[in-house]
């Protein structure tokens, strides 16, 4: 690994050189906070820090800063093979190209900034076993919570208490939709088309309202809570696109806010870990998390539930976690090698996940059905739920209309999710019943 040390003299101490890859939204925050923090960043790092080459393939386009042209290239090997380059800052997305660039970058004993969660999500093993052998730094802040220290948090503050507990809102996206929804009552599609509007979501919305996003950054948060390998493919994931305003007005009236949720849970033998739209109490904390913000939340035996809450998205926000993180590993290198690997803990103490399949868990409901009002349906279908087991704690059927189904809003104590799953179908049989029952799970306490 080639080691930055500081040699004094009259030209002062040798600068730690960063090349970035990827010159996005994010990547232009950076640029922005190294060039207009520069003394502040050289003085907490006590030598110069210094932005070295900048790669992107296409270097025309518009943006918020400008870098000189001597430093741009649009070749990846100009970054990844110069010998002077310390540390490399990826943050161009994806998993095909970002990977060969990481691994290469490792290899050749520069440490790493990245806020790749879908790399580290499907790579991660491969990348953190690299890093670890190498001997370099290798540090991801930004790959969940945006500007939220959270993985800095779980590696370092809370490493010496046993978590039982991680969850919270990972995505800002949907978190805003939900939000705007709850407060207007307009529909998802409504919602989500003005977002598009303007730029609080992607034209492509999939990873964001589908879970997908939220599903990779739980892969991160389990390891570093638990100290478990959890793939990607064992999360149980769902999206919003089924969350109805009527369902948010319903919530409200019994005292919950509806939010998208990742979730995990170390019950010790089996792990729980499930993204999905959720139900819980208004005064908790984490229901007056609107807009574009996250917050994750942790629960250890010792310490008990702490909270940690910001802006989970955007160029600034984002760009302070990158450059905390190239600050961090570039004070590694000085000193001569990284302080910690890049999970907190050697990856031969990892221990395998054995996940919790979804139809075990146990959870409270929210259930809707809509069914014509005749007399007896009510009956029908309490009687059906009561022979799947399912208890039921309240009802809630006011409206009455002669020409369509009413909805009837049944809330159940707990039970297992394959119970609920199997007598739903019977309740979706009958021929009173229009269309699918919604059930949405509720968390009356997350940890």
């Amino acid at each position: 690994m080639t080691t930055v040390r500081a040699q004094r003299g009259a030209a002062g101490v040798r600068p730690v050189r960063v090349g970035l890859i990827g010159w996005g939204t994010i990547g232009s925050g950076v640029i922005r906070i190294l060039r207009d923090h520069r003394a502040a960043i050289d003085d907490r790092l006590g030598a110069p820090l210094r932005l070295a080459r900048v790669c992107d393939l296409d270097l025309d386009r518009k943006r918020e800063v400008s870098v000189p042209r001597s430093m741009l290239t649009k070749r990846a090997a100009d970054v990844l093979g110069d010998p002077s380059i310390d540390v490399v800052v990826e943050l161009m997305g994806g998993t095909g190209a970002a990977r060969s660039f990481v691994l290469e970058a490792i290899a050749a004993g520069k440490a790493v900034v990245t806020a790749n969660k879908a790399l580290l999500a499907k790579h991660g093993a491969e990348i953190f076993a690299a890093a670890e052998k190498a001997g370099t730094g290798l540090q991801f802040e930004a790959s969940v919570g945006g500007g939220i220290p959270i993985i800095r948090t779980l590696r370092e503050a809370l490493a010496g208490d046993r978590n039982t507990a991680v969850f919270g809102i990972v995505n800002g996206t949907s978190n805003y939709i939900l939000s705007t929804m709850a407060a207007e009552g307009r529909s998802f599609a409504d919602v989500l088309k003005a977002a598009q509007r303007a730029g609080l979501a992607e034209a492509d919305p999939t990873y964001d309202v589908d879970g997908i996003d939220a599903a990779h950054k739980l892969t991160l948060l389990v390891q570093l809570a638990f100290g478990a390998r959890l793939p990607l493919g064992a999360v149980h994931t769902e999206g919003i696109r089924d969350v109805d305003a009527t369902d948010m007005a319903y919530a409200r009236e019994l005292g919950y806010a509806i939010k998208l949720l990742a979730i995990a849970k170390d019950h010790g033998d089996a792990i729980e870990a499930r993204v999905h739209p959720t139900m819980i109490p208004l005064d908790d904390p984490l229901a007056g998390v609107n807009g574009a913000f996250n917050a994750v939340c942790v629960h250890g035996d010792a310490l008990g539930r702490s909270m940690y809450q910001g802006q989970g998205a955007g160029m600034m926000p984002t760009a302070t976690a990158v450059v905390a993180d190239v600050l961090d590993v570039a004070r590694d290198r000085l000193r001569g090698g990284p302080r910690l690997p890049p999970l907190g803990y050697p990856l031969s103490s990892q221990r395998p996940a054995r996940v919790r399949p979804i139809g075990q868990v146990r959870s409270e409901f929210y259930l809707r059905v809509a069914a014509r009002d005749e007399p007896g349906v009510l009956g029908r279908i309490a009687t059906l739920l009561g022979r799947g087991g399912i208890s039921i704690a309240s009802v809630v059927q006011r409206e009455r209309r002669a020409d369509g189904p009413v909805p009837i809003v049944i809330r159940t104590h707990e039970i297992e999710e394959k119970a609920l799953r199997r007598a739903l179908a019977t309740v979706a049989a009958l021929p009173t019943v229009a269309g699918k029952p919604v059930a949405i799970r509720i968390e009356e306490s997350p940890g």
